[in-house]
């Protein structure tokens, strides 16, 4: 009679973690990252001993003296008494809002650009082709120099609508068309919740979170009903009522107004101000980065195998909707990593502001901070900083929505 058992089981020994496959990838991972740290922790050590030698050290206290000079374009309170550190912030509100309005609309650029040149009609097609040809193919800063020069150049001064005959009006009465930038009415709240209009827009974003929430909620319940019975319900009217009504009635309870931009002096005072240094840089960014969009759409489109938009065509889909419903959402999948990479050219290539005076964190903490005080190092490590910081968020958001659209193995 045979019994069978378990073979013994062999005892570690040293030598397995080189010669055993299972421990061997461990071993050269585990020596790399020793070597690795100690180069680090030389060269930190060589940095140390020499600033010490230099009689310098590695301080962040000069955030705290006052800057000493005033930025135009500002999304926060501040004057030339602030600290270092408040103008760092300014300049890093002022990055964070041109590569966030750069990515908005050098997306709807680029979706639209890339669409158009897969068009029938030869002339659209390519028009779009020149238009990918020609603005990817010229540096960003001598794009954000030409719309700066044309845009100071053609529109009017302030003193143009000034006089009972103004040469200039403004639109609507209420926006001003400027070669120092653009002037439109601001909201404000007569009756909101806080004396902060910080905190009352607050209150309005989170009323549209829980509106978002509530339409994905609506959205999803119609999804479920249609697998579960074949007919989808009607959602489009919810959805805008749950988007609409609490908007409305926060509007009405908080006592919206508008402050309307007026001529006082030699410039217009009140309102909001779009100064020209961020439209161009705005604008720059965006046609320039849209281009290579543009190709990256293309290239998802073409992606999709046409027996997709044929199966669709044959339900009766007219070529819009397939475009739509069928090609751009399967074509994401291919477009969304070299996207990317896109938008962070954005947030990167925003650093191009200096050129036309645009107070981004470059032109503040890197610029005129690191001069006034002298502190090269510790300004450009917070610049690597930030830049590095604000890169992994946005590639982390992305890859999640990318996760999203993939798809899905049952």
């Amino acid at each position: 009679m045979t019994i069978l058992t378990d073979p013994p089981k062999e005892s570690f020994r040293l030598s397995m973690l080189i010669y055993d496959t299972r421990y061997r990838s461990l071993t050269f991972q585990a020596i790399t990252a020793a070597v690795l740290a100690l180069c680090i922790w030389y060269l930190g050590n060589n940095l140390i001993q020499n600033l010490r030698a230099a009689g310098l050290n590695i301080a962040f206290d000069f955030l705290g003296d006052p800057s000493g000079y005033d930025i135009n374009q500002r999304l926060v309170e501040y004057d030339s008494q602030s600290t270092h550190a408040r103008a760092a912030l300014v300049g890093l509100l002022n990055t964070v809002l041109v590569a966030f309005l750069a990515c908005v609309t050098a997306t709807v650029f680029g979706v639209i650009a890339g669409v158009l040149r897969l068009s029938n009609n030869w002339l659209v097609s390519k028009l779009m082709a020149a238009y990918v040809e020609i603005f990817r193919n010229i540096p960003v800063l001598i794009w954000i120099i030409i719309i700066f020069t044309i845009m100071t150049a053609v529109l009017p001064g302030p003193r143009a609508f000034r006089g009972d005959d103004p040469a200039s009006s403004m639109l609507f009465g209420s926006f001003a068309f400027t070669n120092r930038g653009i002037y439109t009415p601001m909201p404000w709240f007569e009756s909101g919740f806080f004396a902060s209009a910080s905190l009352n827009w607050l209150v309005v974003l989170a009323g549209l979170v829980v509106s978002w929430i509530v339409s994905r909620r609506i959205t999803a319940w119609a999804t479920a009903k249609q697998e579960a019975t074949g007919v989808r319900p009607k959602t489009m009217l919810p959805v805008l009522a749950v988007w609409l009504v609490p908007f409305l009635v926060l509007m009405l309870v908080m006592g919206l107004t508008w402050e309307i931009p007026a001529l006082k002096g030699f410039n217009f005072q009140g309102g909001i101000k779009i100064g020209g240094p961020l439209i161009a840089l705005w604008f720059a960014l965006s046609i320039y980065t849209g281009a290579f969009i543009a190709e990256n759409v293309r290239a998802g489109i073409q992606a999709i195998s046409k027996g997709q938009t044929e199966a669709a065509a044959a339900l009766g889909l007219r070529p819009r909707r397939v475009m739509n419903l069928v090609v751009l959402p399967q074509a994401l999948r291919v477009i969304i990593p070299p996207l990317i990479s896109q938008y962070l050219n954005i947030t990167k290539n925003s650093s191009l502001a200096i050129a036309v005076g645009y107070a981004d964190i470059t032109a503040t903490l890197g610029g005129i901070t690191l001069n006034q005080t002298g502190r090269a190092i510790e300004s450009v490590l917070l610049l690597m900083l930030f830049y590095l910081t604000a890169s992994l968020l946005i590639s982390f958001g992305m890859n999640l929505y990318n996760a999203s659209v993939k798809l899905k193995e049952r």
